[in-house]
Order: structure tokens, then sequence, then C-alpha cells
């Protein structure tokens, strides 16, 4: 199991850091906390995951990640 936390820019309030976080749950092996305050998530990922898959899933649902470190 990995942790990561992500950077996210465009979250400005509860309603899209719920949709953030719906986003990355929905990935495989994924268990993620959106701290809106932060604007980041916090990944534990059970799975191997590249940090492109990650940063798709959170652009599908319209925000951006700008960083991602371990």
């Amino acid at each position: 199991m990995s942790e990561k936390t992500l950077k996210i820019k465009g979250m400005s309030c509860s309603h899209c850091a719920t949709r953030v976080e719906k986003a990355l749950n929905a990935l495989d092996g994924v268990e993620a906390k959106v701290d809106l305050s932060s604007n980041s998530a916090k990944l534990s990922v059970a799975k191997e995951l590249s940090d492109e898959e990650i940063k798709k899933a959170v652009e599908n649902v319209g925000y951006e990640v700008i960083e991602i470190s371990e």
C-alpha cells in the first residue's frame, strides 16, 4: 500500500470536493479523502496505479491536479 498526496486546482465548495473524492474512490484499489480547505487529497493506493490514471480521474470531473507527491 502506498500513500499519495494531490494538490488540486479548481475546487471551490464542498460539492466540488465530493465530486473529486467520488472520482478518486472509483479507481480500483484507491481510498481517497479530499480536504477542501487545503485543496488537496490524500490517497491510500492498494494496487499499482500510475499518476497519469489518477490525474485523468480528476480531470474527467473538471478539476486539475497540479502536484502529486508520495
